[in-house]
């Protein structure tokens, strides 16, 4: 789906993504939104402003979110004790996770110095979590960002939902096809 947003995007044309994974927020951009299904208000959709408000970050910043506080439907565990307000704090107040890193003292060949540097920038204990955990912390993000591959951008034509409603039932998704019935 990324893929086919990003070839969509540069197409100039606009993307929806239709999906409950919420690692997909990384991809929303001013073109590209996830739809979000709302039980009884029917679909909206999560632009930037959406992303920001729910995480706290851009949606650039969702691996690196991800990466902190963890992501249990990926298995991913995160920082331990970070969760999502500190890391969008963090990532707020430094950038990227590499930039957090930084600003805890975690890089390369990073002495004492440097954890007495961290810890005027941010709480001790969660610095000197964050050097601890540096290496995984980086796999983390490596692994929940998202990946562009090689595609074909299908043809331009209207969203088919009563189609899609009708797949949906096939597949013994219900709920779904009554909404996108609703959208029909």
């Amino acid at each position: 789906m990324f893929s086919f947003a990003r070839a969509e995007e540069a197409r100039g044309g606009r993307a929806l993504l239709l999906t409950g994974d919420r690692d997909l927020y990384g991809a929303v951009t001013d073109r590209v939104a996830v739809v979000d299904l709302k039980k009884d208000a029917g679909a909206g959709e999560i632009g930037p402003a959406q992303v920001r408000e729910r995480y706290g970050v851009d949606p650039a910043l969702v691996p690196d979110l991800i990466a902190l506080r963890g992501d249990p439907s990926d298995g991913l565990p995160g920082a331990p004790g970070i969760g999502a307000k500190t890391a969008a704090e963090l990532l707020r107040a430094h950038g990227s996770l590499e930039d957090v890193l930084l600003a805890a003292g975690a890089s390369a060949g990073a002495g004492a110095a440097a954890a007495v540097r961290a810890a005027a920038v941010m709480r001790p204990r969660v610095a000197a979590t964050l050097r601890e955990h540096a290496e995984l912390l980086e796999t983390f993000k490596r692994i929940a960002t998202l990946q562009r591959i090689e595609v074909e951008p299908p043809a331009d034509g209207e969203i088919d939902y009563r189609g899609g409603a009708r797949a949906a039932e096939q597949l013994g998704m219900r709920r779904l096809a009554e909404r996108l019935e609703k959208l029909a």
